[in-house]
């Protein structure tokens, strides 16, 4: 294992893909009322729409320096001589600076990448550092395969209420937005690693109409392929439809369908759906 590659687990990776690529997963962490649950352990979606949904408090937490270094530490003596290190956007999490942190004391090189996105984009970048390790790539160039991505990717967002979003302060450049967005149904995009609304559609189904057009058209101009997955918060059914209507107008058997990360649906909500797509 000359370079070891780290993710964490907002990038939804499961744990058979995670095993498959060769990359360790560091979880976050949910804090539900005064109890705390560690990503990847247990935690659910429905769950985690349950408790906002009960507006009981719900927060999330990165993982501590002290927890990355003893994962580049358990890594390096399993024989790593490198690390490439691969995380959400530093605009959303202070996940990238924990890491940063904790490289500064690793025993062997660690190089941290903003990935400059979320969710399974995120997962996507990971990827293609593990492609580009397994094609003989050192760190350097590692890195820059998982950043590459990141920078290219889509990810697209539909959400009932940007109310969650708002309570955390996620949502940095809605401004005067929110105030009306409320009562609609808004469409968010990742850009330049901070979640900005994109379009207002009065109705749920128009926006996931809209949605599926914005998909097809970042699919159309991915030249050389395209990696696509679609996740949610508690809308399985929703999804589901989703995936089948998109599948179809991309002419492709069937489009991936999973649940997002507990620590982002703390922060969208229920009824979240999410389109994530990185060019090849």
């Amino acid at each position: 294992m000359p370079v070891a590659i780290v993710t964490d687990s907002t990038a939804c990776l499961s744990p058979a893909d995670a095993e498959r690529e060769g990359i360790v997963v560091v979880p976050l962490k949910v804090v539900i009322g005064e109890e705390t649950f560690v990503e990847g352990c247990g935690l659910t979606g429905d769950k985690i729409a349950e408790a906002l949904r009960a507006k009981l408090p719900v927060s999330t937490s990165r993982p501590t320096p002290e927890e990355f270094l003893e994962v580049f530490e358990k890594l390096a003596n399993d024989g790593a001589d490198a690390i490439v290190s691969i995380h959400l956007s530093s605009k959303v999490s202070g996940t990238l600076d924990s890491a940063t942190v904790a490289a500064k004391r690793a025993s062997v090189p660690v190089t941290v990448v903003d990935s400059t996105t979320i969710g399974l984009a995120t997962g996507f970048a990971a990827g293609r550092a593990a492609r580009a390790r397994d094609a003989g790539g050192v760190a350097a160039s590692m890195a820059v395969a998982a950043r590459t991505a990141g920078e290219a990717s889509t990810s697209l967002l539909y959400v009932d209420t940007l109310e969650y979003l708002r309570r955390g302060g996620r949502v940095t450049t809605a401004g005067a937005l929110i105030g009306s967005a409320l009562s609609m149904k808004p469409i968010l995009a990742v850009r330049d690693g901070e979640v900005v609304p994109l379009e207002r559609v009065r109705t749920a189904s128009k926006a996931m109409s809209r949605l599926e057009a914005l998909t097809v058209q970042a699919c159309q101009e991915a030249e050389g392929g395209f990696d696509i997955g679609i996740q949610h918060l508690a809308a399985p059914e929703a999804a589901a439809r989703f995936a089948e209507k998109l599948a179809h107008a991309l002419g492709r058997e069937r489009v991936p369908v999973d649940e997002i990360s507990a620590v982002i649906g703390a922060h969208v909500g229920p009824g979240t759906i999410s389109v994530s797509l990185t060019p090849r």
